[in-house]
């Protein structure tokens, strides 16, 4: 995944305000300017590591001088009792860090987790896993991260890097067509070059999409696999394909088995669960 450095930089600096505001009182209360000192980030349970490129990032925004030592990288598979990296540098400052840290790599781990368990029921097939837009605003850049940290492939970022026709603009449209013919009328009036893909909800709105084309991949949402199938079969490999719509690890693999290219899934971040990781001291 390209990283948009501005966007990641105020993320952090976005996050650590909402934390700190006018300073970390209770390290400022409690701990000696001077106190210098060192921790470890543990792993409490077991699954993809990711994050730990953000949390060095982290780190440094908060105090320059914080000296971390990585021991384990993003995508690292992690069992309770790893240790991933050390921090050495001012006490205080490692306190104000510690909780944006860990927030951030418990949350992207989960999603790296959830993320590679679908890859690995895909193998053998010649198909991808998606993310969609379905992330935490704010945090989508850093979920889609971690969601390719796990093997998935990215979606569309955005609203504003893709057209992706789903059944509201057909319906506001006034049908596949008419939403067809302005998207792409739109993009040479605009001088836009954007890639164009389109959502279908039955095989009358595929035929539709096939007669008019111009699309770079066609999602069929909540097709039945006996649909599905026939899909392909009126298809025939002139468009790549994706799936979407209620699919679950449980049914991800029969999705593939049907022969798509792609399955989107909003899984990998709306129900991934956080990872269990602390940041302790390590005592002198």
């Amino acid at each position: 995944m390209v990283i948009d450095e501005k966007q990641l930089e105020e993320f952090i600096q976005n996050a650590l305000d909402e934390d700190i505001k006018d300073g970390d009182h209770t390290s400022l209360s409690t701990i000696p300017a001077e106190a210098i000192g060192k921790a470890r980030l543990l792993v409490k349970d077991e699954g993809i590591l990711a994050g730990v490129e953000l949390a060095e990032r982290i780190f440094k925004a908060v105090d320059k001088d914080l000296k971390v030592e990585v021991l384990l990288k993003d995508g690292s598979p992690i069992k309770y009792g790893d240790i991933v990296l050390f921090v050495e540098g001012s006490d205080r400052s490692i306190l104000t860090a510690e909780r944006l840290v860990l927030n951030c790599m418990q949350r992207m781990s989960g999603i790296a987790t959830v993320t590679n368990g679908i890859v690995k029921k895909l193998e053998g097939t010649n198909c991808k896993v998606l993310d969609t837009r379905k992330t935490t605003p704010g945090f989508r850049m850093m979920e889609k991260w971690a969601v390719s940290i796990g093997g998935g492939v990215n979606h569309r970022i955005g609203l504003y890097d893709m057209i992706l026709i789903k059944d509201n603009h057909v319906d506001y449209a006034g049908g596949i067509k008419q939403a067809l013919w302005a998207a792409q009328k739109y993009l040479v009036e605009k001088g836009k070059d954007l890639p164009i893909e389109i959502e279908v909800r039955n095989l009358k709105e595929l035929a539709e999409v096939l007669e008019v084309g111009g699309v770079i991949r066609i999602m069929l949402d909540n097709f039945s696999f006996d649909n599905i199938r026939e899909a392909l079969k009126l298809i025939d490999g002139r468009f790549p394909v994706e799936a979407s719509g209620g699919i679950t690890p449980d049914n991800v693999r029969e999705y593939a088995d049907c022969g798509v290219d792609y399955i989107s899934m909003g899984y990998l971040t709306h129900s991934a669960k956080s990872l269990d990781l602390s940041l302790k001291a390590v005592k002198s």
